[in-house]
């Protein structure tokens, strides 16, 4: 072979070869560009669960921080105890005091014993007795839970705590209705049909048979309502905004899909101890687990989940209605 074919020869293998070395990186590149995006991804994720990890630790972490003591107010010292509390915490702290204890500063006069707590938070989360979270929850858009043992509501969407606080519910002689209820209808001021005096501020119906609903009225510190559902002011102004109310027919007499759900559950110590009077002792005694929580959600989740689809179908097609208007 003739010198310069072999030279031409020689210079073509070297151009393939650096072809295909460029074509290697160019493929080694991509592959690392494609782990590096999905090392992001991932890290990204990973990041995402740790924060909401870090968040549910450091929410335990202030629970378990808060600690308590117990003010007694004695018959013959009441005045002077009274008047050394009302120095001591300002108005706010007080207000946050008498809500764990299920009062309203109306029936402060009512307290012989109270739990303090060491630090404040006016939206009550920190010290919470209902679990943060509720997997069985994930998929329910909201949903209101009230628990006669510890006379206290809890508001969840999608799984996650929003908002808790204190309630007085039917009184032993005229017991609130247990079960999965819906928020029906609702009205800004009510008028009670046991006594026309009686005016009901943010009134929302859950039982209509029954007249049962959540509105404004005293916290006496246990059970005192004729089955209905007690609030403080800016709790049942919340709960008026936040809940759904039913749909009905055309006729306004038939029930076209309901608002939401709401379940009343558990049993009152009547006569017994009142749980969070001794949060000194033990600051979860007031402490609903997940666990049974899960109990109560898992025999209604069925239905709750039909009848959220149902209202999200009818609303869905009156949305649709009304912008082809």
């Amino acid at each position: 072979m003739h010198i310069s074919h072999i030279k031409k020869l020689a210079a073509a293998v070297f151009f393939i070869a650096l072809l295909l070395s460029a074509l290697q990186c160019k493929k080694e590149v991509s592959a690392d560009n494609s782990a590096l995006i999905a090392d992001s991804i991932n890290t990204a994720r990973e990041l995402a669960l740790q924060k909401t990890k870090d968040s549910l630790i450091q929410d335990s972490i202030e629970k378990n921080r808060v600690t308590y003591r117990t003010v007694i107010f004695k018959k013959n010292k009441k005045d002077s105890i009274l008047k050394a509390f009302n120095n001591e915490y300002s108005p706010e702290e007080r207000a946050i005091i008498y809500a764990l204890n299920r009062l309203d500063s109306k029936n402060k006069f009512r307290a012989d014993t109270l739990s303090v707590p060491d630090k404040f938070d006016k939206s009550l989360m920190i010290y919470t007795p209902f679990p943060r979270t509720l997997d069985q929850l994930k998929k329910v858009n909201k949903i209101a839970f009230f628990s006669y043992p510890i006379q206290a509501y809890a508001l969840y969407e999608n799984g996650n705590l929003v908002k808790w606080g204190p309630t007085s519910m039917g009184k032993k002689s005229a017991q609130t209705k247990r079960g999965l209820m819906f928020a029906n209808w609702k009205k800004e001021l009510a008028i009670s049909t046991v006594d026309s005096e009686w005016k009901l501020p943010y009134n929302f119906n859950i039982h209509n048979t029954l007249g049962i609903g959540w509105h404004e009225y005293d916290l006496p510190g246990y059970p005192a309502s004729h089955s209905c559902l007690r609030l403080l002011h800016d709790d049942a102004k919340f709960l008026y905004n936040w809940a759904d109310t039913w749909t009905l027919n055309k006729d306004g007499q038939t029930l076209k899909a309901n608002g939401t759900p709401v379940i009343v559950f558990g049993d009152y110590a009547w006569g017994g101890r009142k749980p969070w009077k001794y949060l000194e002792s033990d600051s979860a005694l007031t402490d609903i687990s997940e666990k049974e929580m899960n109990s109560i959600i898992e025999p209604n989740l069925d239905k709750i989940l039909s009848e959220q689809e149902k209202t999200q179908t009818v609303r869905k097609a009156q949305t649709l209605s009304s912008e082809a208007i």
